[in-house]
């Protein structure tokens, strides 16, 4: 599971539906306007705007079907019309134009003032959408490519996901038991994983905070992978140590990150460094996704998101890593519940308080605290046992 400390302040949330309400509520306020200043015209005015709309992007997308039918129907769309037509129209448009199409076979006629208005419009919107004015803004050209999964990080994730952890983590516990058994307990189960905000991965941790010291390796993963027989995975268990105060836990960084780091630093990736700090924060929130999603990982991890702002902390790894550590010890785990013995401890009505051992404590005070007691539970079909005191006595015995 990832980490509650900071996080909240730094990963960026799914955008809301919030440009969309406000859009279509200014929309509706401004139509209400336009038919309180001109009730008469009003209609014939909407018509008009409708259809220079309708034709300004039909048009627009007849441009595009031109360039993608000329230069790219083999390559992109294999010779096939439709996907060409499905590509470069929307559907709205094409309903949009059938009513068009029978306003021009009924051979309904505009005025001159009105086949100028419509020339204009559409002139004007193309010019404009051809300089790029009407072009979408940074902000939703970031939408999406987040709502289609477009982005580096979307695909990083997905690959260090299905390519490692997804067989990785649900084998991770019995690694930690084979280890656990020859070399001493882990502070704990989980694989934590860092993730530096400036996605600098150095090669050993130790690199970045002397407090983190390798101890050894798990034993190792061996799988058929991509034509390489017995591939090898391995996991390395480090110490942490503050204020005399050792834990052990299984570390590692994220690999994806240097694929991010490295394409920062070429200027063919057109990625600069704003462009990569929002792809690992989305990169931390697609693998924790997709992580709490997979019943086989949930529950095996830790993702621990490093701020690059500690300059000057030469502990600031170590003093992370325990605090996540410290956290875990806190949370409560769904252990299976232990069988209790078979045992009815009574309680009595009268006298001093006993433990559920039957021991006598007459000096305890009583505790207005409540107290849970189990007893074991038994089988509704049981025999019925008979406890009168009429056939426990000894003459009815004897009749």
């Amino acid at each position: 599971m990832s980490g509650v400390m900071g996080e909240d302040g730094l990963v960026p949330r799914a955008r809301s539906r919030l440009p969309v309400v406000c859009s279509a509520g200014l929309g509706l306020l401004m139509l209400l306007v336009a038919w309180l200043l001109d009730p008469a015209r009003f209609s014939d005015r909407a018509g008009i705007i409708i259809f220079c709309i309708t034709v300004e992007t039909f048009i627009h997308s007849m441009c595009l079907l031109a360039e993608e039918w000329l230069f790219h129907s083999k390559q992109r769309y294999h010779g096939k019309i439709n996907e060409i037509f499905q590509a470069c129209f929307r559907r709205h448009v094409v309903l949009g134009m059938c009513p068009i199409c029978l306003l021009v076979l009924w051979k309904i006629s505009f005025s001159g003032e009105q086949k100028s208005t419509i020339a204009l419009m559409c002139a004007v919107s193309l010019l404009l959408k051809s300089s790029g004015f009407l072009g979408p803004a940074p902000v939703e050209i970031s939408e999406i490519c987040e709502m289609k999964k477009m982005n580096v990080a979307h695909g990083l994730a997905w690959s260090f996901y299905l390519g490692y952890l997804r067989f990785l983590l649900p084998d991770l516990q019995n690694k930690v038991s084979q280890y656990s058994s020859t070399k001493g307990k882990l502070s704990s189960p989980r694989l934590h994983i860092l993730l530096p905000l400036n996605a600098r991965v150095p090669t050993k941790p130790e690199d970045e905070d002397t407090n983190v010291i390798f101890s050894e390796n798990l034993p190792e993963l061996e799988r058929d992978t991509a034509g390489v027989r017995k591939r090898s995975y391995k996991n390395s268990v480090y110490k942490i140590t503050q204020d005399r105060e050792t834990f052990s836990c299984v570390l590692e960084y994220a690999t994806p990150l240097l694929t991010l780091y490295q394409m920062s630093h070429e200027s063919s990736a057109g990625f600069g460094e704003n462009e990569r700090k929002q792809q690992v924060l989305l990169f931390y929130r697609t693998l924790s996704q997709i992580l709490e999603d997979s019943l086989e990982c949930r529950n095996r991890y830790r993702l621990i998101l490093l701020n690059d702002e500690h300059t000057g902390d030469p502990h600031y790894l170590s003093r992370e890593i325990i605090q996540h550590l410290k956290q875990q010890d806190r949370e409560i785990h769904m252990n299976p519940i232990q069988e209790l013995p078979n045992e009815v401890h009574p309680v009595p009505e009268e006298g001093p308080i006993r433990n559920l051992n039957g021991a006598h404590h007459p000096e305890d005070p009583i505790s207005n605290d409540p107290t849970l007691m189990f007893s074991q539970p038994h089988s509704l079909r049981s025999e019925p046992v008979e406890t009168t005191d009429y056939f426990n006595q000894p003459n009815n015995a004897k009749r």
